[in-house]
């Protein structure tokens, strides 16, 4: 009967990487550790990343760097909101598939109900100076968070003269050619750069992050996602069916992150008159604005939507919708993915592209983290404090925002945030 179970918690070699799997949380643990998180990280997904690795890598140890590492590479090869994926995989390694769900719903309700509730009509916190100031000075903690990360992530994934090269090739050319397409062509060249420098020592087998879900499952799941997407193609009546395909098809075609789903989006509920442009564009600004995934600005859409139930079950369908084909390619993906990555050969190539990944985040600390929230030597000011509490004192996460927070309406009172 034991081989039938899904997640097979026994099968799982004693390696470092599982260690921390062994000493599973329950569900409402990593519910509630993940409900902070989405209602404390401001800056889109490469901030995310750099919040999440404060939290699993750094203060909690719950990955080792590599294994972080690697779960951020091969989240951003699959479609889908990579941060989301990389916080569903690291609550599916913690608990299981309760734990990676418990981390999902944490890490998303708060911004989804911020966006229901501006679907109906609580959408001028912005405008008052103390609400515009708490907003930058919780965008000015993401310059922080991820400067952090970068320093951090560079000098364990990239020790050497290779990987340093890897690293500052890949900053290069997302700087000049910041795009979602090239975001995933870099980190395939940084790959197969790694594959032909054979940067550093061999890691030790198991060395990367652990998974316990059955191949079985992750053909089932892989099976699903075509079909799914499939259906999501079909020309479907008007109702809930029609909004969860419309949905689940814009999640699908996703490759780098939320910005990229807008066109997508746009296609699937103003074309067909779901929803209007004015109506749209309102709601993306507020996405701007909100915690957590971009892609709970779908709760906003599906709420508004002229096709459904409309009103919060309009909204927990696009938000399932959206997210759901990310989580299918994920599993379907992980029970392979551990024996690809025990290979010499793949190693070296996890190694070139985890240097990549460095360089993303180097380039994203910059655009847009840095350039959309540093406007002045304030602002600098703020930042920097955040991030010498952070790397030097060790302060919690949640002191730095306080302190940023704090920082940034006493600007919006003073007139200094735009």
């Amino acid at each position: 009967m034991s081989e039938r179970i899904p997640f097979r918690r026994r099968s799982a070699p004693p390696d470092r990487a599982s260690a921390f799997a062994r000493k599973s949380g329950s569900p409402l643990d990593i519910l509630l550790i993940f409900l902070r998180l989405g209602c404390f990280c401001f800056g889109g997904p490469i901030s995310h990343l750099g919040y999440f690795r404060t939290e699993f890598v750094t203060r909690r140890k719950w990955l080792t760097e590599q294994a972080y590492a690697d779960l951020v590479a091969l989240s951003q090869f699959l479609p889908g909101p990579a941060s989301s994926q990389v916080g569903f995989g690291v609550g599916l390694m913690r608990g299981g598939l309760p734990g990676g769900l418990s981390a999902w719903i944490g890490f998303t309700a708060p911004s989804a109900a911020l966006m229901v509730f501006v679907a109906y009509g609580a959408s001028g916190v912005a405008d008052a100076p103390l609400g515009a100031g708490l907003l930058h000075g919780l965008k000015l903690v993401a310059v922080a968070v991820v400067a952090q990360a970068v320093m951090g992530m560079a000098k364990s994934l990239c020790p050497d003269r290779e990987r340093a090269a890897i690293a500052t090739c890949a900053l290069i050319v997302m700087l000049l050619a910041p795009s979602s397409l090239f975001q995933i062509g870099v980190i395939l060249a940084g790959g197969l750069a790694g594959l032909l420098l054979r940067p550093g020592a061999r890691r030790a087998a198991g060395e990367g992050f652990a998974t316990f879900v059955s191949r079985r499952l992750g053909l089932i799941c892989l099976v699903a996602y075509f079909a799914l997407l499939a259906l999501a193609f079909m020309p479907l009546p008007p109702g809930p069916l029609a909004l969860f395909g419309a949905f689940y098809r814009s999640g699908a075609l996703v490759f780098g992150g939320g910005h990229v789903a807008l066109p997508l989006l746009r296609e699937a509920v103003v074309a067909p008159g779901w929803v209007s442009d004015g109506a749209f564009l309102a709601g993306y600004g507020a996405a701007q604005a909100a915690p957590g995934p971009l892609f709970a600005f779908a709760a906003y859409l599906g709420a508004l939507a002229g096709v459904g139930p409309g009103g919060i079950a309009g909204a927990a369908i696009a938000l399932a919708a959206i997210f759901l084909p990310g989580f299918l390619a994920l599993l379907g993906v992980l029970p392979f993915w551990r024996a690809l990555s025990a290979r010499p050969a793949a190693q070296a190539a996890i190694s070139g592209a985890n240097a990549a990944v460095v360089g993303l985040l180097g380039a994203a600390l910059y655009d847009p983290v840095w350039t959309s929230a540093v406007r002045s030597s304030a602002d600098f000011a703020v930042a920097a404090t955040g991030f010498v509490l952070l790397a030097v004192w060790r302060a919690p996460p949640l002191l730095v925002v306080a302190f940023s927070a704090l920082a940034g309406m006493t600007m919006g009172a003073s007139g200094r945030v735009l």
